[in-house]
């Protein structure tokens, strides 16, 4: 879990749960150098994210792209999206409990659809809240109503895709085109981490594309460096104890990154040291807002269920971090602070700076995650060839 829209940090406490691996106990984890290859029953292939919600959307278009075709699947009824044929978008929207489907002269109403490639393989879509936002996915895609606390309901898309082309779509977004290379790495290995250990986080899928859970966007190009670092450390992940946890991280830890018992959190399946990050020390992330004296009793420091429910009212961006001090100002209260996010494990601005200094990124993580180890967990053979449900 994360804990704000804009810093995009993981937070706590479902993130926190301890995943269950039945034959985890059977690995053998060589600490930051060559890592053994774990189990086929530890082997995920695919990961279901929940794309898109923050827009409550009641209506959705999908096309797709230059080369490949999509088959939209709704019960018995099968239409064929491909640039070729001059049929290549779909236009759906929820009118009460029923889904309508319209492309060309094609007019489908249903419960639920599926879209994918002629054989349920994976392909290239365009899917876009019209007016709003247009993203570029590649997987296979599921569409069905859902209404949520009483709402008049909306449409909720999934997106399954390989857990690889998860990981680099996470890295793309919560990194800037600067990033050195090694820091790609290492944040590749703790997006993984957080994907192999802390699947169904959603009652409806695994994930979600916000900070609640981790950054999605685009799937980055072939040959930038986001994807060469996510091939680099294919299907390497963090363990701890001999089990692979789901990895925390932060943009800027103001200097010293957090445990969960200093922000008021449970305990962890790791216990997230607090390491000393000599960049942010030296370059902290400043901040200040400006809230009334009835928002300032919200707020405790360093607490961050606190700081969640006071971002929740004010905005996320109010209070980026848990390092701040308020000061009254008459009529409000400012409050100023450093850093964004959490502050627990993996400091993004502090890998950088590793990184620039020539840190490898076993290096990087070995700071931010002290006591840990790497181990190998590839994905099962044909993660391209998806199920469905329909």
């Amino acid at each position: 879990m994360k804990t704000t829209i804009n810093s995009g940090r993981i937070s706590a406490p479902q993130g926190l749960r301890k995943p269950v691996f039945a034959l985890v106990a059977a690995l053998a984890f060589i600490s930051f150098g060559f890592a053994q290859t774990a189990p086929s029953g530890l082997r995920v292939a695919n990961v279901r994210i929940g794309v898109l919600g923050l827009f409550h959307p009641s209506q959705l278009t999908v096309s797709a792209t230059q080369g490949d075709a999509l088959v939209v699947r709704a019960g018995d009824e099968r239409i064929v999206l491909e640039r070729s044929s001059g049929m290549y978008t779909a236009s759906i929207r929820l009118s009460g409990s029923q889904i309508i489907l319209q492309s060309g002269t094609r007019t489908v109403h249903t419960s639920a659809l599926t879209i994918a490639g002629r054989n349920n393989e994976t392909a290239d879509f365009v899917l876009a809240v019209p007016g709003k936002i247009v993203r570029h996915y590649r997987g296979a895609l599921e569409i069905h109503g859902s209404a949520e606390h009483g709402s008049a309901g909306h449409l909720l898309a999934v997106v399954t895709m390989d857990r690889e082309t998860a990981v680099a779509s996470i890295v793309a977004a919560e990194n800037t085109s600067d990033t050195p290379i090694e820091a790609l790495k290492a944040q590749a290995v703790a997006t993984r981490s957080y994907l192999l250990a802390s699947r169904g986080r959603h009652r409806e899928f695994d994930f979600c594309d916000t900070t609640h859970c981790q950054f999605l966007r685009e799937p980055p190009a072939p040959g930038t460096p986001v994807a060469q670092a996510v091939e680099s450390t294919r299907d390497l992940v963090l363990a701890y104890d001999s089990e692979p946890f789901a990895a925390m991280y932060t943009r800027s830890c103001a200097g010293r990154t957090r445990t969960p018992a200093e922000l008021g959190l449970p305990a962890a399946t790791y216990p997230y040291y607090s390491v000393e990050c000599k960049y942010c020390h030296a370059h902290p992330a400043h901040w200040s807002s400006q809230i009334s004296a009835e928002d300032a009793a919200m707020l405790r420091s360093p607490n961050e269920p606190a700081r969640l429910r006071a971002a929740r009212r004010l905005g996320w961006s109010t209070i980026p971090s848990n390092n701040f001090i308020v000061k009254n100002e008459g009529a409000h209260i400012l409050v100023e602070g450093t850093g964004q996010g959490h502050g627990i494990g993996l400091c993004q601005s502090g890998a950088r700076a590793m990184a620039a200094e020539g840190a490898d990124f076993r290096q990087i993580l070995s700071h931010y995650y002290p006591n840990t180890t790497i181990v190998s967990i590839p994905s099962v053979a044909n993660s391209s060839y998806l199920t469905l449900v329909n």
